[in-house]
């Protein structure tokens, strides 16, 4: 299994030369199965350029998993090419939650007067799949949904392959339970020994105290639970929009100093945009 990142922000993209190292594109996975097989988690804005690579390699079948509706996760949609490309097909999970269906989900992006081309005007074949409790499989991967605590709800997720297992739980607040969330407790159990976790990792202490409810994490709290779900690596992710790379920096640092201070045996990072992965 083999995870890429093509955006890494939450909230909105961003550009300028204080964000180049770990990128402004909101958030966009990649991951390969081991017979090269093609999931895609959330189409913010960092699904563009992935739609390009795409193309590239000629590849036309596709997984593509929602975690939730909001803006940030969907707003790349209609610039992801491959749709407008007669030919491509795309397996679409996700749970609807308070929206009409998945596929309302996407649509939306594209309706009038917010773009020019219509949905019901692209070549995409796209067949829906609820995606909100049970695991499912796509090729030699088996994907376990969990919900979110985040405003409107959302689902983190689960992948497992070969033994190897990589937890993405996004837009998701630790210290506060929104309706249909887990507790504290329950993330743990759900991140126990994951080879790679990417969490939630957007404000600090200072931020949160005028944030709280906002569906996002303090990035030590985040660390909190990577360490006692005991997992081999652990990914700070949804960058506030405001955060430099030199300010992640010193988060990643700050964390590093708390894994020394623990004993741990933790590899803590900021997950960034064109950042490879290889589970093996």
């Amino acid at each position: 299994m083999i995870i890429t990142c093509w955006g890494a922000r939450g909230s909105i993209p961003v550009c300028g030369s204080e964000y180049l190292k770990h990128g402004g594109a909101t958030t966009c996975l990649e991951i390969r199965t081991k017979n090269d097989e093609i999931i895609i988690v959330d189409a913010g804005s960092g699904i563009r350029g992935l739609g390009h690579k795409l193309l590239r390699e000629n590849r036309r079948q596709y997984n593509l998993i929602l975690t939730h509706s909001h803006w940030d996760h969907i707003l790349g949609f209609p610039f992801f090419r491959p749709i407008f490309v007669e030919g491509t097909t795309i397996d679409l999970y996700g749970c609807s939650f308070a929206q009409a269906s998945i596929k309302r989900i996407v649509a939306r992006t594209m309706d009038p007067p917010h773009f020019p081309i219509k949905f019901e005007e692209i070549r995409a074949e796209i067949s829906c799949h609820g995606a909100c409790r049970d695991s499912f499989e796509i090729d030699t991967v088996q994907v376990t949904p969990v919900f979110l605590s985040h405003p409107n709800s959302g689902i983190g997720l689960k992948f497992v392959e070969g033994g190897k297992s990589f937890v993405f739980l996004t837009d998701n607040e630790l210290t506060y339970r929104h309706p249909g969330g887990l507790d504290y407790e329950d993330y743990v159990a759900f991140s126990d020994g994951a080879d790679l976790l990417y969490h939630d990792a957007e404000f600090t202490e200072q931020e949160y105290v005028t944030r709280k409810t906002w569906g996002h994490s303090v990035y030590r709290d985040a660390l909190r639970l990577a360490l006692e779900a005991g997992v081999g690596r652990f990914g700070l992710f949804h960058h506030n929009q405001e955060r430099t790379d030199a300010a992640l920096e010193a988060m990643v640092q700050d964390c590093q100093r708390i894994v020394r201070e623990s004993g741990a045996d933790l590899d803590c990072f900021a997950v960034a945009g064109g950042m490879e992965i290889e589970l093996q």
